[in-house]
C-alpha cells in the first residue's frame, strides 16, 4: 500500500473516532432536524419519489447496500446526525416503516431552488411538503397518536438548507455567458429567502444554511471540453465555475445577515462549505488522498475518470478498490471519507457565522 493510502486510512479512522467523541450531545430534549436540499443531503428521497435506483457500489461502505444516497457511504448530514446521537434522517417521501420522531429529510437529488420539468421538487415544494407534514403530525397528535413531533418540537427544531449547486450548474450550461449566468443568482437567493421566511412564519427559529461548494473542482465540470488550461487555477479547478459559486455564496451570506437582523428571536447560522471543500482539494495529500479530481466510480481513466454517458452504477464503470483514497465518488458527489472530513470541520465552528455549535438549537 502506498504511503498516501496508508495515511488516508489513518486519517479517516481518526476522523470517525473524532466525530463520535467531539460533540457529546448536550441536548436537553429530543433533537429534531429537518433538512431541505439536493443530492448532497438526499438520504433516499429521489429513490422514494421517482423510483430511481442507485445500485451498488453506491452504499458499499458502512451500509453495505444501496440506500438511495449518491455516495459510497454516509453523507455530511449523516455524520451531523451522529454528532447529535439521533437516527439518520429518513426521506419524507418514503412510505414504509419510518420513524420521524427526530425529523425528516425533504432533500431530493437534482433539486434546485427553482422548479423545472425533470424535477418538480424545488425548494419551495419541499417547504410545502414540510408544512403538510407538520399539519398532519399535529392533527394526528390531537387524535391521540403518540411518537410524533409536537408543536414545541417543531419550534425548537433545526431547519437545515443545502441547495444551489444545481441552479448554478443550469445557469452556467448551454450558451450562457458568465455574466448572464451570475445575473440569475439573485433569483436563486430570493427563493432561499422565501423558504426561510415561510418556515419562520410557521414557527421555525433555528436555521442552518450551507453555502455551495467549489463547482469548478468537480470532475463533471472539469471533463467538459475546453480549448486549453488557461481557465484552471493552481489546483486544477475551473476558475469561472468557482467564481460563480463564490458570487452565489457572497449573496447567500448577505441574505443570512439580513434575515438575522429582520427575524426576531431567530438564529441563522451560515456555514462556509466552499472553504472547507476547497481546503481539502488544495491540500489533498495532507488528508491522505491520492488525487483531488480523479473519480473513484467512473469511466474513462485519467485525468478525471468521468464520462457523462457512463456514470457510477453503470456496469461498464470501473470502481476504485479503496474510496478512502479519493475525494470524488462519482464526479459530482464526495466519498464518505471526504464527507467525514467536511463534517468534522463543520463541527469545529471555525467555518460558521456566527460560531455556533451544531447542537446549539437543543441546548438552550
Amino acid at each position: 500500500m502506498g504511503s498516501n493510502g496508508g495515511v488516508g486510512l489513518v486519517v479517516v479512522a481518526l476522523l470517525l473516532v473524532f466525530l463520535t467523541a467531539l460533540v457529546e450531545s448536550k441536548c436537553e430534549s429530543n433533537p429534531v432536524l429537518f433538512n431541505f436540499g439536493d443530492s448532497n443531503s438526499d438520504t433516499g428521497g429521489s429513490a422514494a419519489g421517482f423510483g430511481n435506483v442507485f445500485p451498488l457500489p453506491h452504499g458499499r461502505v458502512f451500509f453495505h447496500r444501496s440506500t438511495g444516497r449518491l455516495c459510497d457511504g454516509r453523507l455530511i448530514v449523516d455524520f451531523l446526525c451522529e454528532s447529535l446521537n439521533i437516527s439518520y434522517l429518513r426521506p419524507y417521501l418514503e412510505s414504509i416503516g419510518l420513524n420521524f420522531s427526530n425529523g425528516a429529510d425533504f432533500a431530493i437529488a437534482g433539486a434546485a431552488t427553482q422548479p423545472y420539468s425533470t424535477n418538480p421538487f424545488s425548494l419551495g415544494t419541499q417547504v410545502r411538503q414540510f408544512l403538510h407534514f407538520k399539519s398532519r403530525s399535529l392533527e394526528l397528535i390531537s387524535q391521540g397518536f403518540e411518537g410524533l413531533i409536537n408543536e414545541e418540537g417543531f419550534q425548537k427544531a433545526l431547519y437545515a438548507i443545502d441547495i444551489g449547486q444545481n441552479d448554478l450548474t443550469g445557469a452556467l450550461g448551454g450558451n450562457s455567458t458568465y455574466d448572464q449566468a451570475t445575473a440569475k443568482i439573485p433569483i436563486f437567493i430570493s427563493e432561499i429567502k422565501n423558504a426561510i421566511k415561510t418556515l419562520y412564519a410557521n414557527g421555525g427559529k433555528n436555521f442552518w444554511i450551507h453555502n455551495t461548494g467549489p463547482l469548478g473542482c468537480l470532475p463533471e465540470k472539469l471533463s467538459l471540453p475546453r480549448k486549453d488550461n488557461s481557465s484552471l487555477d493552481p489546483y486544477g479547478c475551473l476558475v469561472p465555475f468557482n467564481n460563480a459559486a463564490k458570487e452565489f455564496n457572497a449573496q447567500l451570506s448577505s441574505l443570512c445577515d439580513e434575515l438575522s437582523s429582520e427575524l426576531k428571536d431567530a438564529t441563522i447560522t451560515y456555514i462556509d462549505i466552499f472553504a472547507i471543500k476547497y481546503d481539502i482539494i488544495a491540500n489533498y495529500t495532507k488528508y491522505g488522498f491520492e488525487s483531488p479530481v480523479i473519480v473513484c466510480c467512473g469511466y474513462g481513466g485519467p485525468p478525471y475518470n468521468f464520462n457523462p454517458s457512463i456514470r457510477c452504477g453503470n456496469p461498464s464503470c470501473n470502481v476504485c478498490a479503496d474510496g478512502s483514497k479519493y475525494i470524488s465518488w462519482d464526479g459530482v458527489h464526495y466519498t464518505e471519507a471526504a464527507n467525514a472530513i467536511v463534517a468534522s470541520k463543520i463541527l469545529t465552528t471555525d467555518y460558521s457565522k456566527p460560531r455556533a455549535k451544531f447542537d446549539c438549537f437543543c441546548t438552550t
